[in-house]
């Protein structure tokens, strides 16, 4: 047998010392790192220290019972794997060892090929179990990290409108029924999916989640279905589908208006059914999900011009819940620039910028055509680009530079080829204009604070006198 990469340790435990050196000499020539004790109080301690990866351990030993040293190690590390070996054969004590959680039971005298065929299978096992431990820990860890990322969206509840949207999720979530979610792109729909699985109590099952504008009419079946090796053309493997990913857990059916009128049949009979078929197969799955969806078009008149079946509009409408577009609950932009700002500050690895007054204007006053999603890359793009710990306005998207009433005003006077400067000059005279040479009120129209309106007009050189 060739050596292991890695010197695994272990600990052998036997009140013969031919039998210590003779497995000294064996383990150590296949690659192992051997510790030695002769009695149970030494191995014990030489344990508790090194944490070995495997023991060696003799059911005969002068201070105390092996079985009872077995029992101890397993209270203390129960993924630690043990080979008893003895000179006592019995049948008792061999299953003895085995309820007390040995990995396996060699008698004296032991073949040497069998004994470290045993050591590498009883080593491997360990090494899965780490694996394991390792996978569970990461899954955990994300799973934190994730519950971290919704705590920080939950305090963006700051409208009412978005009080009330968590108030709904709150009362919805712990049940099992369907729940439709409406709003524009970018409102943060997948983000209140989120916050209703892990509020279910389907929390620590899987979240799965499929966008139906995303595929092809001719792939979303596979993907939600599944199917099996040779299906069709291009199925060289079986895939489960997303129905039985989601077992136990939620479905987050995205745009589910985009899903082909057909297929919809089909969906609504496993909601009904709950069972389905893979493509390919005739063997009928149990189906044990919860279903939530979501439509940026308005439900009823997707229903009326057919892209919606009506009966399965009426099975996703258990629970519905509407979420207003940014521009309508424009008291949750401060939070969502806060939450966004530490991200992309710690992604980036820089230090957390601040906006200035002028720019956080712009912010507040632009109308997020895209919602939170256009939102969140424009704080992206803001922290790219700021050199030191300030964002400025000209650190923000072009777009957004602009208050609305330079937008209008530079549409305005698009054909006249106006340059920035000028537009900006225009649309403050309107303003002022407009607000029949108050400042306060030409202010508010223009979306910007009054210190800024004075430092824009000495500027421009505009004096009122």
């Amino acid at each position: 047998m060739g050596a292991p990469a890695v010197r695994y340790k272990i600990v052998v435990v036997d009140d013969e010392r031919p039998v210590l050196l003779t497995l000294e000499a064996l383990l150590t020539r296949h690659g192992y790192e051997p510790q030695l004790a002769h009695t149970a109080t030494a191995g014990l301690a030489i344990v508790r220290k090194s944490k070995p990866d495997l023991v060696l351990l003799d059911l005969g030993l002068p201070d105390a019972d092996g079985l009872d040293v077995l029992k101890e190690l397993k209270a203390e590390l129960p993924q630690l794997p043990v080979i008893i070996l003895t000179a006592n054969d019995s049948l008792s004590n061999a299953v003895e060892s085995i309820k007390q959680g040995a990995f396996h039971f060699i008698s004296k005298p032991y073949a040497v090929e069998e004994l470290l065929s045993l050591i590498t299978r009883a080593i491997e096992q360990r090494q899965l179990q780490r694996e394991a431990e390792t996978l569970r820990e990461e899954k955990q860890e994300l799973s934190r990290r994730l519950a971290h990322a919704e705590r920080q969206l939950a305090p963006v509840a700051q409208s009412r409108s978005m009080r009330n949207v968590r108030d709904l999720v709150e009362r919805f979530a712990p049940t099992d029924a369907n729940v439709l979610l409406l709003g524009e792109s970018g409102v943060g729909k997948e983000v209140v999916a989120n916050q209703v699985h892990r509020l279910s109590r389907r929390a620590d099952g899987p979240m799965v989640k499929l966008n139906c504008a995303a595929f092809p009419a001719n792939m979303i079946e596979g993907e939600l279905f599944g199917y099996v090796k040779g299906a069709f053309t291009g199925a060289v493997a079986d895939f489960p589908g997303m129905i039985a990913q989601a077992t136990g857990g939620t479905l987050f059916l995205d745009e589910i208006a985009e899903m082909p009128v057909e297929l919809q049949t089909r969906f609504l009979r496993v909601l009904q059914e709950r069972e389905f078929r893979r493509l390919g197969s005739t063997k009928t799955i149990p189906a044990n999900f919860r279903l939530v969806a979501a439509t940026n078009r308005n439900a009823a008149e997707a229903v009326r011009n057919g892209t919606l079946r009506q009966d399965l509009y009426y099975r996703l409408n258990t629970f519905q819940i509407e979420i207003p577009a940014l521009r309508e609950r424009r008291e949750d932009i401060p939070a969502l620039v806060a939450v966004f700002l530490a991200r992309f500050a710690k992604q980036m690895g820089k230090p957390e910028p601040t906006i200035a007054p002028e720019a956080f204007d712009r912010l507040l006053n632009y109308d997020w055509p895209g919602n939170v999603r256009e939102l969140q890359n424009a704080i992206e793009y803001s922290v790219v680009l700021a050199d030191q710990a300030l964002i400025t306005v000209k650190e923000l998207p072009r777009e957004i530079q602009l208050p609305a009433a330079l937008h209008e005003a530079r549409a305005a006077n698009a054909a006249a080829s106006l340059n920035l400067e000028d537009q900006e000059r225009q649309a403050i005279l309107q303003a002022l204009t407009q607000a029949h040479g108050n400042k306060k009120k030409a202010a508010a129209i223009l979306g910007i604070h009054r210190p800024t309106l004075y430092n824009k007009m000495k500027h421009h050189g505009i004096n009122l006198k």
